[in-house]
């Protein structure tokens, strides 16, 4: 238990330069907080208790501001950052090295049974805001940005955004391929914006037939 802790910790001062000193972090980080909640609430779900483990994940989101289902299975690095409004649900599952920003939900869709939230890939960040919907996969070192509505799945290395989530390759540049260290891609506020690239390219179309009629109309003359 001692080792999980420090290895939470560990994953806030690698990826949060807000985060001055063991006390800061482990006393005023409510990811952190949510996250021991969690493993006690899960322990107990998984000896099929139903009540207690509910009891905890309440009082963990009344403290903290994130809700995590007891049923959620979480891998080891996740980092959430801020937290508040973050929604994982009971059959939602979360692989290494993961990166959750504010307001945040692994949702399902309908009153379907069975296997019905997200289950994301390792060295994955989704972006503040953003709603990752139904039983899909998030691929390995994909990239949700802030507000996108994703409700398909996302291949590993790709980077998605809009609503509904679109899918764009980063750079063509395969991260599997990278560096360990460098692997995990904080960096959310730099995607590209398809839509606006397409309206860029209706432009410049159109600025080619008005050119076009311009030179038909002077031969005329």
């Amino acid at each position: 238990m001692i080792k999980r802790i420090k290895r939470d910790m560990r994953v806030i001062f690698e990826r949060d330069p807000a985060a001055r000193s063991t006390w800061e972090v482990l006393l005023c980080y409510p990811g952190l907080h949510a996250l021991l909640f969690h493993r006690a609430a899960h322990r107990f779900y998984k000896q099929g208790l139903v009540i207690f483990p509910r009891l905890i994940s309440q009082f963990s989101r009344f403290v903290t501001g994130i809700e995590i289902h007891p049923g959620a299975q979480i891998g080891e690095g996740l980092f959430i950052d801020h937290g508040t409004g973050v929604v994982i649900g009971e059959t939602a599952e979360i692989g290494n090295n993961v990166t959750i920003y504010q307001g945040v939900t692994l949702g399902g869709t309908g009153k379907e049974k069975g296997k019905r939230h997200p289950t994301v890939g390792n060295n994955v960040v989704i972006s503040a805001g953003a709603k990752v919907l139904g039983n899909i996969k998030i691929g390995d070192n994909a990239k949700i940005g802030a507000g996108s509505v994703v409700l398909r799945d996302v291949p590993p290395n790709t980077t998605v955004v809009g609503i509904p989530g679109k899918i764009v390759i980063k750079d063509g540049v395969n991260i599997a391929d990278v560096d360990v260290d460098s692997i995990i891609d904080l960096h959310h506020e730099d995607l590209p914006d398809p839509v606006a690239e397409m309206i860029l390219c209706l432009q410049r179309k159109v600025g080619r037939m008005e050119r076009r009629i311009d030179d038909i109309e002077e031969g005329r003359k």
